[in-house]
């Protein structure tokens, strides 16, 4: 399925930068427009990230236009804006694809396109890889421009400032675009700031404030009297003063909207030298009102009209296991106000929206800094707190140090709600959850919890809460539940105690978190036993122990990496105390997992409750 390009007359004109840049600037209003409109179609048709998108439309347009991509280099951060920017630059015919298995991929990804510079997911890092794009530029010595687009949001991490303070240190030429959708565009940013900005970045100022520069620097008293000056008086005009301390010229801010004078703009300061800030205000969900009105609930959407202005309504269905955990959380802390609930800019995601307005003091969003968020939950342990992290699995990985040296090296009694273990479908191998049990097995005082279902999800992040010797994980997937109501009372696990949920003969599987069910439909074809392991670590070795001698073949099923995550410890146990069997180990293989809807990669994977049946049986012929 696809849309008529017909009805989009300039659209059509330009598939590529190269066929954009042939059209005149006074038609390129309307390119914009013809583009918003081919974007809400699309996204219509096949589901996707949509607010972001629809706020970058001009700012697209603009930057492919001025610069010369793909020879320039254009850098997106995270990528959930990066929509427009497919579809100008050749891929407009495959958007209905667009994070469907085969089909286009969420995010900018290098191999798809030469046009995606650096392949993204999460935010934080355009800065620091188009620093290094641009000190290679001008190694290079071919007049590469480069150019990275970043919104206020990915702003708030640290990572951002650790780079920008490098660039500004390093001097090389370079254009920080700042996406700020934070606040409508008011007043001031309209015709003078636009002006301003263009005459800011134009040739007659700059030149006069480089001159000025090498004229003062044999009279440092001057020359800092006169450097003052010009901070104070662009102080007055412009909100640059952090962006200059770091070493970068402020330009703007400026309306993200206007195409024109961005690209007035953005040709004054594609010449000059030296890092440059551009700040441009725009509005997510830019040009439909739904998306306008409400930005996080349009962040991303379901396949939809488009015309009725309306998301569908989703059918009733058992609830997420994000939302058992924000109704755990507050229960908990309807009952304990030393409960803290933290999030690293998640607060949807995580399932934290009630807990956040029934309890405003005890939840602290941390931005888009993991780090910073593990590391503020060790300082509440310090002092006696029960801080709960809510954090993604692939969110964790970027505040590993901060697990290790701040939370588990002090024993610190930190519990972490790990959401999205395992396969999240649609926002492919930068989202996938694949790795979480691997990287903590390893880490010495953790205790690693993996449930099965919705009631054993709340159980386990009970146990959680009352274990004080240590930082404790409770790791669930994405999505819908399994449909077990959890039960209203609270009772702690026996640390490290798994349980025998199937008898059989010969062969034992031994599961780790929600795989269960598949397990259990598996074990009935097979009559094998089946083993809710619930704790990765510490294992439950006489459990273990009982299984190795009353059967024949082990299995270990999991969703995720096979390489260190759970079944090698099984098979690192049963090692040490010689009591080796053969032991198929079932999991996700060693390759980043591409995107799909999730039924389908695990059905590729032979992980469903086929797969795992049609593998047991080929490890037992073989």
């Amino acid at each position: 399925m696809s849309l008529d390009i017909s009805h989009y007359p300039l659209l059509a004109q330009a598939n590529t930068p190269d066929e954009l840049r042939q059209l005149p600037q006074e038609a390129l209003s309307q390119v914009a427009d013809e583009l918003r409109e081919f974007l809400l179609k699309s996204v219509g048709m096949s589901s996707g990230h949509f607010a972001s998108g629809l706020g970058t439309v001009e700012l697209t347009v603009a930057l492919h236009y001025v610069y010369n991509t793909p020879f320039d280099r254009l850098v997106w951060d995270v990528g959930h804006q990066a929509y427009p920017h497919k579809i100008l630059t050749g891929r407009r015919e495959q958007m209905p694809t667009i994070r469907q298995k085969n089909g286009l991929h969420p995010f900018p990804w290098r191999g798809e396109s030469e046009y995606d510079t650096f392949s993204v997911g999460h935010s934080g890092t355009s800065v620091s890889a188009a620093l290094a794009m641009a000190v290679a530029a001008e190694k290079e010595g071919a007049g590469r421009k480069v150019v990275a687009v970043i919104g206020d949001g990915a702003m708030t991490g640290g990572m951002v400032f650790e780079a920008m303070n490098h660039a500004g240190d390093l001097h090389n030429d370079m254009l920080v675009v700042l996406n700020d959708n934070e606040m409508s565009i008011s007043e001031n940013v309209g015709a003078l700031n636009n002006h301003l900005a263009q005459l800011m970045s134009g040739r007659f100022y700059t030149t006069i404030r480089e001159g000025g520069k090498k004229v003062l620097q044999g009279m440092p008293v001057i020359k800092e009297m006169a450097k003052r000056t010009e901070e104070h008086l662009k102080g007055m005009v412009v909100p640059g003063t952090l962006f200059e301390e770091l070493g970068f010229n402020y330009i703007g801010p400026i309306d993200g909207h206007d195409v024109n004078a961005m690209v007035e703009t953005l040709r004054n300061m594609r010449n000059l030298k030296g890092p440059q800030i551009l700040h441009i205000m725009t509005k997510k969900g830019k040009g439909y009102e739904p998306a306008e009105r409400d930005p996080i609930g349009w962040h991303a959407v379901p396949k939809f009209d488009p015309s009725k202005f309306a998301k569908p309504a989703t059918k009733p269905g058992n609830p997420t296991f994000s939302q058992v955990f924000g109704k755990w959380l507050c229960d908990i802390a309807a009952t304990d106000d030393k409960v803290l609930g933290i999030t690293p800019a998640m607060r949807e995601g995580s399932g934290m929206v009630e807990f956040s307005q029934r309890f405003p003091q005890q939840y602290f969003d941390a931005a888009i800094a993991e780090q910073h968020a593990v590391t503020l939950g060790a300082g509440f342990a310090c002092e006696g707190f029960k801080p709960v992290v809510a954090i993604y699995s692939t969110f964790l990985q970027r505040g590993y140090d901060q697990l290790i040296h701040d939370v588990a090296l002090q024993k610190l009694p930190v519990l972490f709600a790990i959401d999205r273990g395992g396969i999240v479908g649609a926002d492919g191998p930068t989202h996938q959850g694949a790795f979480d049990l691997s990287f903590m097995r390893c880490i010495p005082n953790m205790v690693i919890m993996t449930p099965s279902d919705e009631n054993e999800c709340r159980q386990m992040l009970y146990t959680g809460y009352c274990y004080q010797d240590g930082p404790t994980a409770v790791r669930y997937p994405r999505g819908s539940a399994t449909g077990v109501t959890p039960d209203e009372t609270m009772t702690a696990l026996e640390i490290g105690k798994g349980r025998v949920v199937r008898q059989g003969k010969k062969v034992a599987i031994l599961n780790f978190g929600t795989t269960l069910s598949s397990a259990l439909t598996a074990a009935e074809q097979l009559d094998a036993t089946v083993a809710d392991m619930r704790f990765v670590k510490p294992l439950d070795t006489e459990l273990v122990r009982q299984l190795a001698q009353d059967h024949d073949v082990l299995v270990t099923l999991e969703e995720n990496a096979i390489m260190g995550g759970a079944g090698t410890g099984v098979l690192e146990w049963l090692a040490r105390n010689q009591l080796m069997r053969p032991t198929l180990q079932l999991g996700l293989p060693d390759e980043f997992i591409k995107h799909g809807a999730a039924d389908e990669i695990l059905a590729e994977l032979r992980l469903d409750a086929a797969g795992i049946t049609q593998q047991i049986r080929e490890f037992i012929a073989d």
